[in-house]
């Protein structure tokens, strides 16, 4: 295989291992949890946090797609990030909220909220405290995920919601809304 068609291999390649190589990761991360894990992403993606709505089922849609709900006259797509990434579904509980964002594939932007189960806090990360994604192996995408970010209370997977969806994915999305 060709190391250009490997996007394990990519993933990591593109990421020096030095400390300056992430200062371009540095930056504000709005952090949540799915179970016990810790994820972030990019403030600049995140346009706001509202509070779980009634989700319209939209049928012959993939599994992580709860549905749609309506944000003030408008229809936005909305994604179950425990299913998207394997894991079990969970009951909706008062933390429960969905994190509205922009994501941008080639030429398109959509606007999709993501369901988590609680909002932590918007952490400033330097670049020092990034590490690359790990090698998991050829059959691991980790595509989707900027690097890792050492707090004082644990590791935190910074994601690139842009890549988290598939562009089939996306491509069914925007039929949605």
């Amino acid at each position: 295989m060709n190391t250009a068609d490997d996007p394990v291999k990519n993933s990591t390649e593109s990421m020096p291992d030095n400390d300056e190589g992430h200062a371009g990761l540095a930056g504000k991360y709005l952090t949540f949890n799915l179970g016990e894990e810790g994820y972030g992403l990019e403030i600049l993606k995140v346009q706001e946090i509202i509070g779980m709505q009634t989700i319209t089922k939209i049928p012959r849609t993939p599994e992580c797609v709860k549905g749609v709900i309506n944000l003030r006259g408008k229809v936005i797509p909305v994604i179950d990030l425990r299913l998207k990434f394997s894991m079990e579904e969970q009951e909706i509980t008062r933390e429960s909220c969905i994190i509205v964002v922009q994501v941008q594939r080639e030429h398109a932007a959509l606007i999709i909220g993501i369901l988590v189960d609680e909002v932590s806090e918007v952490l400033d990360i330097a670049g020092g405290q990034i590490e690359a994604a790990p090698s998991l192996g050829t059959q691991v995408d980790t595509r989707f995920i900027l690097g890792m970010a050492k707090t004082e209370s644990a590791v935190k997977i910074l994601l690139d919601i842009d890549r988290v969806l598939s562009a089939e994915e996306m491509a069914q999305l925007k039929k949605t809304g």
